[in-house]
């Protein structure tokens, strides 16, 4: 695993194509029990090197409802995102996650990490790629056919501070999806009872 994460720290396979060059920003461990497959970093996490270090990783973590340390516990939870990169900024946002990444790079990653029993999908981009046609027609139905992806899969929007308008548009979301994926990973990480 060590050596594959620093390949990984290493690539440089388009960086041609990022305008503030390659940074590749990954945290993984063979003990790790669930997997966060996001979009792409942003401009703040490209500068600190610490994935989800945004506002939108302080949603995400009260998602999940667990604490930053459980969080960035590599031990417990992988943080791999669809493209490795800072991708750029595009018209409405951050442009699409590299496409070159996930199949380079997630494959080898899985078979280092034998005991993942969770991968929550963040966004259309993860969505398309783990889900495939299984996916509904878009973001918000496949979100809210959750159920049907499970025990593997999870399917999220983006905790991003831009999708207040759809979860104010969206109630369903947070008064039972999200008190769901907090039993899910709770229920992950409490250790058996030994009474």
């Amino acid at each position: 695993m060590k050596t594959l994460l620093a390949n990984i720290r290493d690539c440089t396979v388009c960086s041609a194509h990022l305008p503030l060059g390659p940074r590749p920003i990954v945290a993984a461990h063979p003990d790790a029990k669930i997997i966060i497959i996001g979009q792409a970093p942003g401009t703040k996490v490209h500068e600190t090197g610490i994935p989800w270090d945004d506002p939108s990783g302080r949603q995400l973590r009260k998602w999940l409802g667990v604490s930053d340390e459980t969080f960035y516990d590599e031990r417990k939870i992988a943080l791999v995102p669809m493209g490795f990169c800072y991708p750029g900024k595009g018209k409405g946002g951050d442009l699409p996650p590299r496409t070159e990444c996930a199949p380079l790079w997630h494959d080898a990653l899985w078979e280092k990490m034998p005991n993942i029993e969770f991968i929550v999908l963040i966004g259309t981009y993860a969505q398309n790629y783990y889900l495939g046609k299984q996916k509904e027609k878009n973001l918000t139905e496949t979100v809210r056919a959750y159920q049907n992806y499970l025990p593997r899969y999870f399917p999220l929007p983006h905790p991003s501070p831009r999708n207040r308008f759809w979860l104010s548009k969206n109630p369903w979301f947070e008064q039972q999806v999200i008190p769901e994926l907090q039993e899910k990973v709770s229920g992950i990480f409490t250790l058996p009872s030994t009474k």
